[in-house]
């Protein structure tokens, strides 16, 4: 019997298919559990009231409440129309717009708006999910969303409580405590991360302020600390990679630590260091607008949530050096640009991960201007798997072949979810600062083993911030490599290997042609122009984009910037510039006022 050698690729396949039938047999378990301790909790009558009650942190939108009240429901990239319809009579178009239901982030929401009208529906809409599924019935009882409703529940209690009857209150605190001995019971069913965060985030919030629950607090507060000792890496990062879930967690950390601060209690040690670490970092990840880079699913946040979780954090601002979290941030002036300069998530956990390596951001005081696709999550699959392949990112990408592969699936809740595999196995950086600005220069191999080629890019950016300045090379250095590529070669019969250069453009920004075609005007809300130059070694191209944004029915349309090439040698080098006109002042008053996020389009 002779043994052949194992294909790397293949093996991993199988374990993950292997993986991913045990992750189903584990999710449909985990479901029954969650079922069962929901109907054991409903059975308790614990104490009703308040010990103490924390004040609201959460921020909803003034401009969603009134769809609300006015009766569309805008969840998950669904919109359902139904004025005068009880929420939860609301036909259900897929499982993410009922989990966002269940969520209860919808009554951020009304409290924003305030009034008579915002404050009946939140009331109705609470009292109904008491009276469908109070009882332990329906998706709502699962460790996040119960953490993440009760959350609501007690921020939001005097608009939900005012001028409720006596039997509307009881019900109320009566179903918070059959929540929390239900969370109590099944948080460590959560998914590490921000699920688990959610949870346990919520049980210490009803442990401190409801009667009869403080015994819940201590060991929520040992488990909190013991998931960011896991989660929350050395340089205050998260497994994922993702910039928003990252805030999600710090915010959730923020308040925790609050609320506990509030009661008179201290945090524990790997709590607050946890705080400590991520608050550089997202302050690292965060653009010259406030909003924060837009990477491996991760938009860029709900508006004004950022600031106030670093306020509420007070961990003071420091000077960012190296990588945070696997990107790298350039600034000055007021220009910032970031760069995935990393690796993708590992396998595990990369079912929302993107093939982005060496994409960039690059944003102008209050205006961004060359962004990432973004994710598609909430547009369906297609836009979901577009959404992560590396030509919807601002990068170089082979045509065809994207620098990380989606692969073996995993069952994520009750839907199946794409992994990524052949990802980059090394990828460098460095970076350097001076006089006349500052500096990056990454590459990775996420082409060697299709192509033989590397992808090198150094980006510059001037001191003022007028200009940055991009130079990507395509190479096979090694003997391994040039190999490789000449097998490449050979199946495209010596044409050359294909390849383009993205440059994905906000949808604010207005672009044209320019120069007889050598250039490309980008003329920003605020008043300020730039221009697209490149060295004439890729033919320049204007095309359709889009623009994939949370809270929105459809991909807004933009523009792409595309320099496209072939390589026939063992190297090919782009060379190109991003800078303002000279007659662009270096500040501009910004007053034009913009759409707020989340407005359906």
């Amino acid at each position: 019997m002779v043994a052949s050698k194992a294909d790397p690729a293949r093996e991993q396949t199988r374990h993950m298919a292997g993986a991913s039938r045990q992750q189903s047999w584990h999710a449909r378990r985990g479901r029954w559990m969650n079922r069962l301790h929901a109907r054991l909790s409903t059975l308790a009558r614990p104490a009703t009231g308040f010990v103490s009650q924390p004040e609201p942190r959460t921020i909803g939108s003034f401009a969603r409440g009134k769809q609300l009240i006015a009766g569309n429901f805008l969840f998950a990239g669904y919109l359902v129309e139904a004025p005068g319809t009880a929420i939860w009579d609301l036909p259900m178009p897929a499982p993410a717009f009922e989990d966002a239901l269940h969520g209860f982030t919808w009554l951020d929401d009304l409290a924003a708006v305030g009034d008579h009208a915002a404050r009946s529906r939140a009331q109705d809409w609470t009292m109904g999910w008491i009276a469908r599924h109070g009882s332990g019935r329906g998706p709502g009882w699962s460790p996040d969303l119960t953490g993440r409703r009760m959350i609501r529940w007690i921020n939001h209690a005097l608009f939900l409580l005012a001028a409720q009857d006596k039997a509307g209150s009881e019900a109320y605190f009566r179903s918070l405590g059959q929540q929390t001995i239900f969370l109590s019971r099944r948080w460590a069913a959560a998914a590490p991360g921000l699920p688990r965060f959610e949870a346990l985030t919520g049980l210490i919030y009803a442990g401190l302020t409801l009667e009869g629950m403080d015994r819940h607090v201590a060991p929520a507060t040992r488990a909190l600390a013991r998931e960011c000792r896991q989660q929350i890496g050395a340089e205050g990062g998260i497994p994922t990679r993702n910039p928003e879930e990252l805030l999600e967690v710090f915010t959730l950390l923020t308040w925790a630590a609050s609320v506990l601060s509030d009661a008179g209690r201290v945090s524990a040690k790997d709590h607050i260091r946890a705080i400590e670490r991520i608050a550089p970092t997202l302050r690292a990840l965060r653009h010259a607008d406030g909003g924060l880079a837009r990477f491996h699913g991760g938009g860029r946040g709900i508006e004004g949530r950022l600031d106030q979780a670093l306020a509420a954090s007070g961990v003071r601002a420091t000077a960012n050096t190296g990588l945070a979290m696997g990107y790298a941030r350039l600034s000055a002036g007021r220009t910032s640009v970031i760069v995935d300069a990393s690796a993708p998530p590992a396998a595990p956990v990369s079912q929302n991960a993107h093939a982005s390596t060496l994409a960039f951001e690059l944003t102008s005081g209050r205006r961004p201007v060359v962004v990432n696709c973004g994710s598609g999550v909430s547009f369906g699959e297609d836009w979901r798997r577009a959404g992560r392949a590396t030509q919807s990112h601002s990068t170089l990408a082979i045509e065809g072949y994207s620098s990380s592969r989606l692969g073996a699936r995993r069952l994520t809740g009750a839907q199946q979810r794409e992994l990524l595999v052949e990802a980059p196995r090394e990828v460098g950086v460095q970076q350097s600062a001076g006089q006349e600005g500052c500096s990056l220069t990454a590459w990775h191999d996420g082409y060697a083993r299709t192509h033989g080629l590397i992808h090198a890019r150094r980006l510059d950016l001037s001191f003022d911030g007028r200009s940055l300045r991009g130079e990507d090379t395509l190479g096979a250095f090694s003997d391994d490599d040039r190999t490789a590529f000449d097998r490449a070669m050979d199946r495209v019969r010596l044409q050359g290997i294909p390849y383009a250069v993205r440059f994905h453009l906000y949808p604010d920004v207005d672009a044209e042609i320019d120069m007889g075609g050598a250039a490309v005007s980008l003329a920003l809300k605020s008043g300020e122009i730039w221009v697209f130059r490149h060295d004439g070694h890729a033919q320049l191209h204007l095309e359709p984009s889009v623009y994939l944004e949370k809270g929105r029915l459809k991909p807004r349309a933009t523009k792409q910037i595309v320099l496209s090439s072939r390589v026939v040698d063992y190297a090919a080098q782009v060379n190109w510039t991003l800078a303002k006109a000279q007659e662009t002042p270096q500040g501009l008053r910004d007053l034009v006022m913009d759409e707020e996020p989340g407005m359906p389009g």
